[in-house]
């Protein structure tokens, strides 16, 4: 199949694709079927195989997000990641005015080392829901100050698109992170403002009295502060160490590598907390498989689906198409995956295909790699804040006890001003 029947019957699989990913078929099923189909339509089923198979030994996507996937679950087995949440909810008690806020941005910090955002709710919501609440915050905006800063992880090395623009690029994962770090915590910062004018106008702010007793917030916890800053250790390694200033003086700083920074902040954190030996290796690796099969499945799965799309000449022609009219390419890359965030729960497939497919060319229309790259994944990021339907947003609902429409709405508007900061910060400034 060749030519206009080609396009025509991809596009049908792509838009097929994404509607069962919004009804919530499974991710990697839903990309692997369509990219075989797609492939086999175009009569070089070997394509899709070969994406396969090449995805799957992709080194700089294995070694970094397999070795931070390994810290985090260090971080979980010795209990470092709940010292730093509690080290942050005691910090906020004593700024009540900006209790509201301040629950954004320690979700957000907490999210640069721990990078499921599901997981990052569970664990923060578990305290700060509680903790807003017992100060007089309803349950839904408690929730949703947790929800808008999920997208910390951003500034994570270990993020799955870091080294996917990265190699596009041509450049370390630390200087992409650095092309779009202001982006990140400006986009999250007008979310924070607009989240607190919502809940100062609808007066949820303060005043709400718990009924049924339900959120007691747990002030008992003793703080280890070492252990707190445990979870920070490799992210601040990888910062110092990738300085101008530090690798003229220590030649051998420019060859520590995210791998090297992980195991350097497990060992450290082994250390401090006396776990046996054992168990930290053991759940290390535990860590690293689980990225394999969750994170890196998305992306071998996605690359398949781009092989299709090539095959059939889809790629092709949406770059001719993009070409004739660049002034739409800002609004494909922030609102392709922004929107499919919000209707699917997760932009990290929709921003993965478009950086595998379209990014490649960002000089063409005007734009750098990086910059059009780190946008795709920070609007995927930013749009699932938004919807009602993404893991994290139902972990927060259920901890809150509120229905998660109800911390969608919330989170909606700040979500879309930070996507329009985002577009603005990462193409045209």
């Amino acid at each position: 199949m060749t030519g206009i029947p080609a396009i025509v019957f991809g596009v049908l699989c792509v838009i097929g694709a994404i509607v069962l990913l919004i009804k919530r078929y499974e991710t990697k099923m839903i990309l692997l079927g369509a990219g075989f189909l797609m492939a086999i339509a175009a009569l070089h089923p070997l394509l899709a195989f070969k994406a396969f198979q090449t995805q799957m030994v992709a080194q700089g996507l294995i070694w970094s997000i397999c070795s931070v996937m390994g810290f985090s679950f260090v971080m979980k087995l010795t209990g470092c990641d709940k010292h730093l949440v509690n080290a942050l909810a005691k910090g906020l008690m004593k700024v009540r005015p900006i209790l509201i806020p301040g629950v954004v941005v320690a979700t957000f910090l907490v999210n640069i080392s721990l990078t499921s955002a599901a997981g990052v709710t569970a664990a923060v919501g578990a305290i700060f829901i509680p903790l807003l609440v017992s100060m007089g915050v309803r349950p839904a905006m408690a929730a949703a100050a947790v929800i808008l800063g999920n997208w910390g992880s951003m500034l994570s090395p270990g993020l799955s698109h870091q080294p996917i623009i990265a190699r596009l690029a041509s450049m370390d994962v630390i200087e992409v992170i650095k092309v779009h770090a202001v982006a990140d915590v400006v986009t999250m910062l007008i979310a924070a403002a607009t989240l607190t004018v919502i809940a100062k106008i609808f007066k949820e702010d303060k005043g709400y009295v718990d009924p049924d007793n339900n959120f007691t917030a747990d002030t008992s916890f003793k703080v280890n502060y070492l252990y707190a800053v445990m979870p920070l250790v490799p992210v601040v390694v990888l910062l110092v160490l990738s300085m101008g200033e530090v690798r003229a003086a220590i030649p051998w700083a420019k060859e520590i590598a995210i791998p090297h920074a992980m195991l350097l902040g497990s060992f450290l954190c082994m250390l401090v907390t006396r776990t046996t030996p054992s168990k930290a290796t053991s759940s290390f690796f535990d860590g690293m498989g689980k990225a394999y099969g969750d994170i890196l499945g998305i992306i071998i799965a996605a690359g398949v689906f781009v092989a299709g799309m090539k095959a059939l000449g889809i790629v092709d022609a949406l770059i001719e198409a993009l070409k004739s009219t660049t002034a739409i390419v800002p609004i494909a890359a922030t609102y392709g995956p922004f929107l499919l965030g919000i209707v699917a729960g997760s932009g990290d497939a929709a921003a993965i295909a478009f950086n595998e497919s379209v990014t490649p060319h960002a000089q063409a229309f005007g734009h750098e790699i990086a910059n059009m790259g780190s946008l795709a994944a920070l609007a995927g990021a930013i749009g699932r804040a938004a919807s009602p339907i993404a893991g994290a947003t139902i972990v927060a609902a259920g901890i809150a006890r509120v229905n998660p429409f109800e911390i969608a709405k919330r989170t909606a508007p700040g979500a879309f001003l930070a996507s329009i900061a985002a577009m603005v910060f990462l193409l045209f400034v």
